[in-house]
């Protein structure tokens, strides 16, 4: 057993139209999909889509990271 971890990091955004929690929510339940060894996320970006004034959309940008070979 390595007493280290070695990750990669990828760039994902999701999206909902009820929350930001929602939307970070739907991002890494997409991704895991197909992504191995998930262990961290950061959110690097916040934003939204206007509709009639109000929220439309949330969006969130994260960094993924995920462990890869043995580690």
């Amino acid at each position: 057993m390595s007493d280290h971890h070695t990750y990669k990091k990828i760039e994902v955004v999701g999206s909902s139209k009820t929350s930001i929690e929602d939307a970070i929510s739907n991002a890494l339940a997409e991704c895991a999909k197909s992504v191995r060894n998930m262990d961290w996320f950061e959110v690097t970006e916040t934003r939204g889509h206007i509709e009639g004034g109000k929220v439309g959309h949330y969006q969130v940008t994260l960094k993924v990271g995920f462990r890869i070979g043995n580690s």
